[in-house]
């Protein structure tokens, strides 16, 4: 089953009933409209025997399919209407081909629904980093996995930790005279525990009794004393639902319950003020000190279909103001699942971001009041399928999963840390190079090797800020300060934390030298004029100065090495010199008081004549920057 149905989801979503396109798809669209996934496919597919090209028809079909996690059905009636640019059928339809192991397609997919949607986070994503796939998989196996013995033939997710029990979801199936749930033909789901003895071992499951009902109950998480309790149910238990006049049939919502322990019973529960008729809030998760209650929720606001919030719990138990993660944590699809481990690293599951196919785990830390950008937790935790509901403490914790080989349509694994998750705080004080004073408000910012900017922060009052780094990643660190010259470092780091970095910024003055401003080489690739991002870095340490002095006026010459014609090199110079120019002008210094001029290969820096290697052919194509007046 679908773990975003499984979640309740189902329960959950905001649905207007989809019109039927014809009269013959009503039944079917009825079904459709009841979560009634398993017995729409049935009626989809007799439609196709008459209407075998209907693409309303094979839409409803494939997304039948989508929502019960039934991949290569999925991925065979999307790809029928998938030619039809419809962005999110791209979408899903490179999902499923990811999920059945098929990279290669999924990546073609990928880059057409790029194009489609070249702002959408999840296309942003996947063009910063097209390899993602390989280098998850390169990790290496950080944890051993073991599917649980307390696992039934249906769905089973959600484990949670208190006091020497698992407590977690399960859709057993329903006793006599009870009504399966229409999604999945399985029991409600209920909350159940399991206590585990001193060697390790799962006693049989007992149901929550005190809090299960007839309706559908969700994840469950205690506070430390074991006193109170929040979890998920469905807004049926209130009476709160949208009826659709149409079909008549009833839409309920998921809400968030506080439950209260006295004298060994849960018998005091109320639902939570952020609950609303309009949306569901799931997934509740306190902190490890009880501070704060993490939740998905698709309240309007967020940036995608479900996002993860909090919300601080005050000292009377009353609630403060709800707060969306942002869009670091949160995508355009869906994210849920959330656990804040002892160490305050925040764990949840997503769709969104760049994963192994369905939901993936991913983890990210607060960094002086920023998220670090997600990381996939990788294999074995994440596979194709959807992995959700992960959880550990110290060494040990669970992660929920739909993958081929389990005992029931959703399991629970146990898992072992066998290698830690290699993350390390890199630290630094931005000096001034003279006085040796820590400088604030300059920008710090981190890149990959693409160039794409991860993170930005101001330093302190005291010159200091501080990242969350990935071991062996290999990173550009940017410094800018105005009245300062910029500075770039390439960095890479082992699993050893860094010392704290000490990074002096010259004051901008003194780039000027006599009668020239000397900025590092700007160096061009062979036989092209265009400005490279190396060469916008130090064009923009130009303009700082030009700005500083608003009389000055520059000459910019611009040189070729000595390969190809000189006629041609005399002609790709004077290119090279007002494209530097232009750089400078559309930043807003005036025209007049910056120009060009190309001196081919006339004055090289390097005598060529019996020869170069390409790194001197190289140092020979150069801009340099002369002080015509100041």
């Amino acid at each position: 089953m679908k773990k975003i149905i499984t979640l309740l989801i189902i329960t959950c979503i905001s649905f207007s009933s989809v019109k039927a396109q014809n009269n013959y798809t009503k039944k079917a669209d009825k079904l459709f409209d009841r979560f009634e996934f398993v017995k729409a496919t049935e009626e989809y597919l007799k439609l196709t025997e008459e209407h075998s090209n209907d693409q309303y028809v094979i839409k409803k079909l494939a997304d039948s399919y989508y929502n019960i996690f039934d991949t290569k059905n999925a991925e065979k009636w999307y790809k029928q209407i998938v030619k039809n640019n419809d962005s999110e059928v791209i979408y899903r339809y490179s999902q499923m081909l990811k999920a059945n192991g098929k990279y290669k397609e999924s990546n073609e997919w990928m880059n057409k629904f790029s194009e489609i949607k070249p702002y959408d986070s999840r296309a942003i994503s996947f063009r910063n980093s097209p390899n993602y796939i390989d280098k998850i998989i390169g990790k290496g196996n950080k944890f051993n996995i073991q599917n649980l013995s307390i696992n039934s033939e249906n769905s089973d997710f959600g484990a949670t930790l208190y006091n020497n029990k698992i407590y977690f979801v399960s859709s057993e199936d329903p006793g006599f005279l009870e009504k399966p749930y229409a999604w999945s033909n399985e029991g409600y789901l209920d909350i159940y525990s399991s206590y585990i003895n001193e060697k390790g071992s799962y006693l049989a499951r007992e149901p929550f009794d005190d809090l299960n009902s007839k309706f559908h109950e969700g994840i469950i998480s205690f506070s430390n004393d074991g006193k109170t309790a929040y979890f998920a149910r469905e807004s049926y238990y209130e009476k709160e639902y949208e009826k659709n006049e149409d079909n008549k049939i009833k839409y309920s919502q998921l809400y968030i319950y506080k439950t209260t322990k006295i004298n060994d019973s849960w018998s005091s529960v109320e639902a939570l003020e952020i609950n609303d008729k309009n949306y569901s809030n799931k997934n509740p998760m306190l902190d490890a000190e009880g501070e704060y209650l993490y939740f998905s929720s698709n309240m309007p606001g967020g940036f995608g279909l479900y996002d993860i919030y909090r919300v601080k719990i005050k000292d009377d138990g009353a609630l403060d103001k709800v707060e969306n993660l942002g869009q670091k944590i949160n995508s355009e699809g869906n994210e849920g699942f959330p656990y804040m481990d002892q160490e305050n690293m925040l764990y949840f599951s997503s769709d969104g971001h760049l994963g192994l196919g369905g939901l993936d785990v991913f983890y990210a830390k607060e960094v002086d009041g920023k998220w670090t950008s997600p990381r996939n937790i990788g294999i074995p935790v994440n596979s194709g399928a959807d992995d959700f509901s992960f959880m550990i403490k110290g060494d040990d914790g669970y992660v929920s999963s739909n993958r081929s080989g389990g005992i029931g349509k959703d399991d629970i694994y146990a898992l072992k840390k066998i290698k830690p998750l290699c993350d390390i705080l890199l630290a630094m004080n931005i000096l001034d190079s003279k006085t040796k004073e820590p400088i604030s408000s300059a920008a710090t910012s981190i890149s990959d090797n693409t160039g794409i900017i991860d993170n930005t922060k101001m330093t302190s009052e005291k010159g200091f800020a501080e990242f969350m780094i990935e071991c062996e990643d290999v990173i550009q660190l940017m410094v800018t300060k105005t009245g300062y010259e910029s500075k770039m470092l390439d960095l890479k780091f082992s699993d050893v934390p860094p010392p704290v970095l000490d990074v002096y910024l010259d004051p901008i003055e003194d780039l000027i030298v006599e009668e020239k401003i000397n900025l590092n080489p700007i160096y061009f690739d062979f036989d092209k004029s265009n400005i490279t991002n190396q060469a916008a870095f130090e064009l923009d340490k130009l303009i700082a100065i030009m700005e500083k002095y608003p009389e000055m006026i520059v000459r910019v010459e611009s040189h070729t090495d000595s390969r190809g014609p000189a006629s041609y090199n005399k002609g790709l110079s004077n290119r090279r010199a007002k494209s530097t120019a232009q750089y400078v002008i559309s930043k807003g210094i005036e025209e007049g008081r910056i120009s060009g001029i190309g001196k081919g290969e006339e004055e090289p820096k390097i005598d060529c004549n019996q020869g170069c290697s390409n790194e001197s052919h190289a140092e020979n194509r150069r801009s340099e920057f002369i002080i015509v007046s100041r």
